[in-house]
């Protein structure tokens, strides 16, 4: 049984990729706009978006799923990989821009004299991929070395991710802060000497995060099949026995965290040239509370469901905000409660709700016949009294 769900399980995933890295864009490419088969660039473009959210969504999983630590604040580390990322796509704009200055445009408007210290060897793209890891695994860092050795968990962790994330999310709406404000960073058009509007771009930008989604689901399914993997589940069922035997929880705890910031920072960093823009909306506490709905919505501690949630919640999204635009987020709240009574598993665990209904079936007893005559029912005589 063991040996036939992986069999089904590598199937899965090696038919899933075939469908993303191969089949979507090769139907892109090499089919003419006519063909019924077509995808057109406009989908290949919200196809990348919907991975960016899928590796967030595993992300996510990682940490809540198989640790048992929830984080209300995911999107801060998602969207400061964007900023990173932005921040040396605004510089390759020079004088296109409105101003016609090598200085951003909302920097001019501004009247930044020159360019911020911190902005200069974001010119390098080297320096720009390093800043999607390290910026928010140093955050992540900070914070969570902060949280798990003061033994803080449960409900208060997550309050505190909230917190957190609501602060940046006001530092960064400050122009003063020199990241663009509300409006943050836009108007993207070069990425690597290439133009971002072209849809061999656009078509390799999502390719790019496909393969980023296969590497973060292979690296999360051998991690948590590993040793580590089963101190990390023992944590997240009973983190007081795990102490009682002799294991750091904390640095355990600190690990899974930071690791899953940086998983987040790189979606963030795919996310901002293929949608076009990175603003302090996308770090804010609403956008984390949906993840937290796709991981509830397609499985959570299961890795594949995390994926099936964002890309399906996303796509039911994009749909009910042109269908119900003033209803879209009742339909996201009654999703999550129809999810968290009768699908607690999630949508792949309805399989196994399924068995388990058909096994309780077939074992409920069956109705007696009240018809049968009574000649057919053999009773002990009574004892006669002494």
């Amino acid at each position: 049984m063991v040996g036939s769900r992986k069999n089904v399980h590598a199937w899965c995933v090696a038919v899933g990729a075939l469908i993303v890295l191969v089949i979507l864009p090769g139907l892109n490419a090499f089919t003419a706009p006519a063909n019924p088969l077509h995808v057109s660039d406009f989908s290949i473009n919200l196809y990348g978006k919907y991975l960016c959210y899928a590796v967030l969504a595993v992300s996510v999983d990682l940490l809540w799923g198989y640790t048992g630590l929830l984080s209300l604040g995911h999107c801060l580390f998602f969207s400061l990989g964007g900023y990173a990322l932005g921040m040396h796509l605004m510089l390759l704009i020079g004088k296109l821009g409105q101003y016609h200055s090598d200085l951003p445009d909302f920097m001019v408007f501004l009247g930044y004299p020159r360019l911020p210290a911190h902005w200069v060897p974001f010119r390098h793209f080297w320096f720009a991929a390093a800043a999607v890891v390290w910026v928010p695994g140093i955050v992540a860092l900070i914070f969570g070395f902060l949280a798990f050795r003061t033994r803080i968990r449960g409900v208060y962790f997550s309050i505190l991710t909230q917190a957190l994330t609501y602060a940046a999310c006001l530092m960064f709406f400050r122009n003063d802060f020199t990241f663009g404000g509300n409006n943050g960073l836009t108007d993207f058009k070069f990425i690597l000497g290439h133009d971002l509007r072209s849809p061999s771009t656009q078509r390799a930008l999502y390719l790019c995060t496909g393969l980023l989604l296969l590497l973060t689901y292979l690296l999360c399914y051998w991690l948590t099949r590993t040793t580590f993997g089963k101190v990390q589940r023992a944590i997240r069922d009973r983190e007081n026995r795990v102490l009682f035997s002799g294991y750091a929880t904390a640095d355990f705890k600190l690990f899974v965290f930071v690791l899953s910031a940086i998983i987040a920072g790189l979606a963030g960093a795919l996310y901002v040239p293929q949608v076009g823009i990175i603003n302090p909306s996308e770090m804010g506490t609403d956008k984390s509370l949906e993840a937290v709905v796709w991981v509830a919505v397609g499985g959570r501690g299961t890795l594949l469901g995390p994926i099936l949630g964002a890309v399906g919640v996303n796509a039911l999204k994009s749909w009910a905000t042109r269908a119900l635009p003033d209803l879209w987020l009742l339909v996201l709240g009654a999703l999550f409660i129809i999810v968290t009574l009768f699908m607690p598993k999630g949508i792949v665990g309805i399989p196994e709700q399924l068995r388990g209904l058909r096994r309780r079936w077939s074992r409920a007893p069956k109705s007696t016949n009240l018809d049968a005559p009574a000649a057919s029912v053999s009773a002990k005589p009574l004892a006669k009294p002494e």
